[in-house]
């Protein structure tokens, strides 16, 4: 199980965005609804929320760090 960042990848966002099951489950209207993801695969269910929790979005935490440096930096220039 990975902890800490998300690497994004390109050709994996593309691959996921058009695998033939994609596809197939979404033209037949085969789609579970949120959060039945225990009834369908329960093993998949649980590492998505282990590695949802144990990592972070790189893009998300660079704003959060740029966004508190751009604060520290205001505070030493107006105090």
């Amino acid at each position: 199980m990975k902890i800490g960042f998300r690497i994004p990848s390109i050709t994996k966002r593309i691959a996921a965005r058009t695998s033939i099951k994609r596809v197939v489950r979404h033209n037949l209207g085969l789609k579970a609804p949120r959060g039945l993801g225990w009834v369908t695969d329960p093993k998949k269910a649980l590492y998505n929320r282990v590695y949802s929790r144990t990592t972070r979005g790189c893009v998300v935490s660079l704003l959060f760090y740029a966004g508190g440096f751009l604060l520290l930096v205001l505070a030493l220039i107006f105090s």
